[in-house]
């Protein structure tokens, strides 16, 4: 895994708890490890940099994230990546609210001249929630069928917005989506 940082979506405990668990099947059938290895939390990645300045984003995260609400998530369906990470992952549906989100995001992120790679622009984003990093090629069916066993749809919120530097995991800042109070 290369090193970077990543602004990440966060959820309610409720949420959060339910992909912990699907985390922690395919943990214990020695599957994937990878992310509770890397100290990662359960997420939505909006945007990944190898390298960003992490004052300037965080006064474009805090003055976004207040003028956000919590936004409502249902994970429905499961999933792959075509690339060689072979990741697994909980894709959200892709309501209005979300898309409007990232684009916002996007959007804030550009007026303040941020680079922003082709992955992560809105009308190429895919949203989803890993739920395993480094399967097996061999394993894979498996762990499709593990997630299949998850009751599904699994829905909540989207409660916190987040800077990360990786790997392991480390959380550079981080903002409760709507607070206008300062710590």
């Amino acid at each position: 895994m290369s090193q970077g940082y990543a602004i990440e979506l966060y959820f309610d405990p409720a949420l959060e708890n339910q992909v912990l668990k699907a985390w922690n099947v395919l943990a214990r059938r020695q599957i994937s490890t990878q992310l509770i290895e890397i100290e990662s939390r359960p997420h939505i990645t909006l945007f990944s940099s190898p390298y960003i300045d992490p004052l300037k984003l965080e006064n474009v995260v805090k003055s976004f994230s207040s003028k956000q609400e919590s936004l409502p998530l249902s994970f429905g369906s499961i999933g792959s990546l075509p690339n060689d990470d072979n990741v697994l992952f909980l894709a959200p549906t892709p309501t209005l609210s979300l898309l409007q989100f990232h684009s916002q995001l996007f959007e804030a992120m550009k007026k303040e001249g941020i680079e922003i790679g082709e992955e992560h622009r809105p009308d190429t984003w895919i949203p989803y929630c890993p739920v395993a990093e480094e399967v097996p090629k061999t394993r894979m069916g498996e762990a499709f069928t593990v997630l299949r066993d998850l009751k599904l749809p699994v829905a909540g919120y989207a409660m916190e917005i987040a800077l990360v530097e990786y790997p392991p995991v480390r959380e550079v800042f981080s903002f409760v989506l709507g607070n206008t109070v300062e710590p």
